[in-house]
């Protein structure tokens, strides 16, 4: 059900479980139970069929957590869309609370596991302000990384944007996804984040798209990015 883009993983077995699901006539309570792409679902006794795809960017706010609901009843992303009147969608990767910029929300899974495929999915650009003024040798040493406990954290390309006094905005672009990686990878050089924006997933950029606002992505739009995947993929 979450395949064909109805409902959340959690939600669907939340309605098994609760015997509103039918497959080819039957009531399954089984969450694990196996379908094919032809099979017949119905809730409470209707007929479903795939919801039609929508993808979305959202620019979001700093203090917001990238989920659908949360245990410690934070604000959730979720505020942004409230009576947009749109079906389920789901993020596409996430932001951490004190992360802004472009946020992506789809109910098409195969192509939110591109977006978001950790080797080959497309690169995320960043604009992050630093509480250090960075030389050479230090964008040189973003690129080298470090060592963690799942795996190396890196930036594939990083550059000073601009200087004050005493911080600067740095340009950092990520070929890999890990949890926080910017900023752990930062932290290990005691370097710290002030502000951090995501400004660019591949060639799509967040542009003038007001601070908590969203748009529908163009149909080229989607494409390029389910393209940059794929080439990333056979690279």
């Amino acid at each position: 059900m979450s395949k064909r883009g109805l409902c959340s993983r959690t939600e669907a077995a939340r309605w098994i479980l609760g015997g509103r699901i039918a497959v080819d006539g039957r009531i399954v309570r089984d969450p694990e139970f196996p379908t094919t792409a032809d099979a017949a679902i119905a809730i409470d006794g209707k007929s479903i069929d795939a919801a039609k795809p929508v993808y979305i960017a959202l620019n979001k706010p700093r203090g917001l957590v990238t989920t659908a609901s949360d245990e410690r009843a934070r604000e959730t992303v979720y505020r942004c869309l409230e009576g947009a009147g749109l079906p389920w969608l789901a993020p596409v990767g996430r932001l951490d609370k004190a992360s802004e910029g472009l946020l992506l929300f789809s109910n098409d899974p195969q192509w939110a596991a591109g977006i978001t495929d950790p080797a080959h999915g497309p690169g995320k650009t960043y604009h992050v302000q630093v509480d250090v003024i960075p030389d050479a040798a230090l964008l040189a040493s973003l690129l080298v990384g470090i060592d963690s406990e799942d795996g190396r954290l890196r930036a594939g390309e990083a550059r000073l944007l601009r200087s004050g006094t005493r911080n600067a905005w740095l340009e950092i672009v990520l070929h890999e996804g890990r949890n926080r990686q910017i900023r752990r990878l930062l932290a290990a050089f005691d370097i710290g984040v002030l502000r951090l924006v995501r400004v660019a997933i591949g060639e799509l950029a967040l542009g003038e798209l007001p601070k908590g606002a969203w748009r529908f992505l163009r149909e080229e739009e989607i494409r390029a990015l389910a393209a940059g995947s794929r080439l990333a993929a056979n690279d």
